[in-house]
């Protein structure tokens, strides 16, 4: 725990890169508050929910609530290392010059035409993340049992295949979906893309709600632990599989019109 700890407070500095660069690359303008919500969103959201949560525990008199100085002490980590980590990461970022794209495009937007029934965006969202749920969900059941159930897990190694089959289906699926947006000359892939691939962590919630009635608790503490956590748990899944099809669509739409022949 102490290592994977370290490891995001590390990253950091990767993380400002990557959003400045891109952020410089879709031409935003506020980089203050891309840099700054970087640093902050989603540490902050995981931090408030486990604070909440560790306080809740702590009022019942259990002995597992995190300790006061234990939790100063991840503060500590995320201001005095990640936070400042991710603010030079960011600064190399922005001055990297942006990726520059093989096409021209136009500041005017095109008119998009009507778009057929099974390009919805709600459809195309949904059926985005059953696939990738599909790839991983048997796994998925012994992590939550060692989670909550208290069993061991022990087999690693075919949890990083079923994680590589995972962003390989997440990228297939989100680039699939992007093509026929693009045949229906519907140009507006990005957030698309995220959310398409994203959608995976809504599965893997419903399939927790489904996974409770495992644990057979009546007490409302136990209801806002596991749900709390898990809710935590997911965003972070949306964030991740989400990643991965926008990089996949951006690496397919770059290919794709570095192609084509302009005269």
């Amino acid at each position: 725990m102490i290592g994977m700890l370290l490891l995001f407070v590390l990253m950091g500095s990767f993380a400002g890169f990557t959003s400045a660069r891109l952020y410089k690359t879709f031409k935003g303008k506020q980089w203050q508050r891309c840099t700054l919500l970087t640093a902050t969103l989603f540490p902050g959201i995981v931090f408030a929910v486990f604070f909440v949560l560790n306080f809740i525990v702590w009022c019942y008199g259990s002995t597992g609530a995190v300790p006061f100085l234990s939790m100063l002490a991840v503060l500590t980590l995320w201001f005095c290392i990640s936070v400042p980590l991710t603010f030079l990461g960011a600064y190399f970022g922005y001055k990297k010059d942006p990726i520059e794209f093989p096409v021209v495009t136009s500041n005017i937007p095109r008119q998009i035409p009507p778009q057929p029934w099974y390009l919805n965006p709600v459809l195309t969202v949904l059926l985005g993340g059953v696939l990738p749920f599909g790839g991983c969900f048997v796994e998925l059941f012994f992590i939550m049992s060692s989670i909550w159930m208290d069993q061991y897990y022990y087999v690693f190694g075919f949890l990083l295949l079923v994680y590589v089959i995972l962003a390989i289906t997440c990228a297939e699926i989100t680039i699939v979906l992007c093509y026929f947006q693009l045949c229906s000359e519907d140009y507006r892939w990005w957030w698309r893309s995220v959310l398409t691939s994203g959608s995976t962590a809504l599965y893997v919630f419903l399939y927790s709600v489904m996974y409770f009635a495992k644990l057979e608790s009546n007490m409302t503490v136990t209801y806002l632990l596991y749900f709390g956590y898990m809710s935590v748990i997911c965003l972070g899944i949306f964030l991740v599989t989400g990643t991965m099809g926008f990089f996949s669509c951006l690496y397919f739409n770059y290919q794709i019109y570095a192609s084509i022949k302009v005269d």
